[in-house]
């Protein structure tokens, strides 16, 4: 798995030499041969592998008041031991939204490396960024115990003081078509 998942990050084009940095320290992790998934909640081992997946329609984006982290973040979840981190976005968009994959997820458009913020703040997710579209009429049950709402926003309009620092990046590599 280490193998499949050193080859999502190899595959992502930088969007700028802030994110080539952090795909040379990727790789470095990956290949120092470290635990790449969590163990325990919150932070066992403190650097640990994360599939965040952006939810989008073409002009708005889906994001989640999330409660531990207390901002705006798009859904996604902690990959598993043994688990693809694409398997992970199918499995956490069942059980954070409640529906199933409208098409076959494709490769991370960026990976991040982010100290983490809020309840258990402090350790570092290495995140691999997935695009997910789907219709702004898709009903939606978003799991209320991680989220105090889930809201469209157009791309205009996204309240990125209380996002996820990465997402404006995001947003900008999708614009270019990554």
């Amino acid at each position: 798995m280490r193998a499949l998942i050193r080859q999502e990050v190899c595959n992502i084009v930088p969007l700028d030499d802030l994110e080539q940095q952090q795909i040379a320290d990727t790789l470095a992790w990956i290949d120092s041969g470290a635990q790449l998934c969590r163990l325990a909640k919150p932070a066992t081992p403190p650097r640990h592998l994360v599939s965040y997946f952006v939810v989008h329609d073409g002009s708005h984006v889906l994001l989640a008041d999330h409660r531990n982290a207390q901002l705006w973040l798009p859904t996604g979840g902690h990959v598993d031991e043994g688990e693809h981190p694409r398997a992970t976005v199918e499995r956490e968009l069942r059980e954070e939204l409640g529906v199933g994959l409208p098409h076959p997820v494709g490769p991370p458009l960026m990976v991040t490396v982010t100290t983490t913020v809020g309840l258990t703040a402090g350790h570092t997710d290495v995140s691999l960024w997935y695009q997910i579209v789907i219709a702004r009429s898709q009903q939606l049950v978003f799991d209320a115990g991680e989220f105090v709402a889930v809201r469209w926003f157009p791309f205009d309009a996204i309240p990125l003081g209380r996002c996820d620092p990465n997402l404006e990046r995001f947003l900008a590599k999708l614009a270019r078509g990554a």
